[in-house]
């Protein structure tokens, strides 16, 4: 298997990133597009009752064994799940498993104030809604005024009435809203790695090493801001869907040096075996031992890569 349509800098990178063991289906990943994915929007309606509208439609599905309200669909029938009633009337969300996990991670319980600090299009947000059964707060903020309006829609398609939205600017909100929320979720604007499609040269024409740094810099203040708006004794989920270690485990090196004892990198039990531990070293530079509990997935036949580390903040 090739990668020869990515750019070489970016595939020597990976072949350091990702084990022996995992390369070749990492490879796979990249050449195929996934099939389609979706989560049942339990705001509103029941598992059972569009399971059965959508069979009726003859639209196959494939349960996931560690998700009862999520299911994979063939890719021939993308386009029937997309004209679907279900699908325009807001009972379901195709969202990626990996993009569900993420979410799930955080664990949000009823009643609870939750951040999510880099919110839009709201797939996220909304796995959030359905744990937390519309009760208590959901903050979503989210600085791109198209994708603020996208955010919007997608909340109010789903009946979220515990989210209210913000076009804010994420790196702000730590200092305008210090120890608030009991659960922060900071999917970070990335450089998208992950999702690149070796048949799509759109989905890679922009990268390079520079454009990593680039995202870095702005990672870094978001999780700075995140870690101020969480409550001591909250959880903070930090994610992205790139590969790449300097917008992941040394994003978070750099606050856990900063807050040692403060914080705890909390174990994550993942139902999946296409995932490996957070690096340790990288460039011959010795990262926090405690990242070795961050997760990296990677791509699968049904899942996209992705990266997450979940902290416990104990200290003010």
């Amino acid at each position: 298997m090739s990668l020869n349509q990515l750019p070489d800098a970016f595939v020597h990178r990976l072949e350091r990133i990702i084990p022996p063991a995992h390369w070749e289906t990492t490879v796979a990943g990249l050449q195929r597009q996934l099939p389609p994915c979706f989560r049942v929007n339990t705001l509103r309606a029941a598992v059972d009752q569009v399971l059965g509208e959508l069979q009726q439609q003859g639209i196959d599905l494939a349960s996931v064994n560690w998700r009862a309200d999520s299911f994979v669909v063939a890719d021939t029938q993308r386009q029937a799940l997309t004209h679907s009633r279900a699908f325009a009337e807001g009972r379901i969300y195709i969202q990626n498993l990996s993009s569900i996990f993420t979410a799930q991670a955080l664990a949000a319980l009823p009643g609870e104030e939750v951040l999510d600090l880099a919110a839009a299009p709201g797939g996220k947000t909304l796995v959030l809604a359905c744990a937390m059964e519309n009760r208590g707060r959901i903050a979503a903020v989210e600085s791109v005024k198209s994708r603020f309006f996208r955010l919007k829609h997608n909340i109010d398609l789903h009946g979220a009435t515990l989210v209210e939205c913000y076009l804010k600017d994420g790196r702000q909100v730590g200092r305008q809203v210090p120890g608030r929320f009991d659960r922060v979720l900071l999917d970070a604007p990335c450089s998208s790695e992950a999702r690149f499609y070796t048949a799509d040269p759109d989905s890679y024409k922009y990268w390079s090493e520079k454009k990593v740094k680039e995202m870095q810099r702005k990672q870094k203040q978001l999780l700075h801001s995140a870690l101020l708006a969480l409550k001591p004794g909250g959880t903070l989920v930090y994610s992205t869907c790139s590969f790449a270690p300097e917008e992941n485990e040394m994003v978070l090196d750099r606050q856990l040096r900063k807050w040692g004892d403060g914080l705890t990198v909390c174990d994550l039990d993942t139902p999946f075996a296409n995932c490996q531990p957070g690096l340790t070293e990288w460039n011959r530079k010795s990262l926090d031992p405690r990242l070795s509990r961050a997760v990296r997935i990677l791509p699968s036949a049904t899942m996209e890569g992705f990266f997450l580390c979940v902290l416990r903040k104990t200290a003010e």
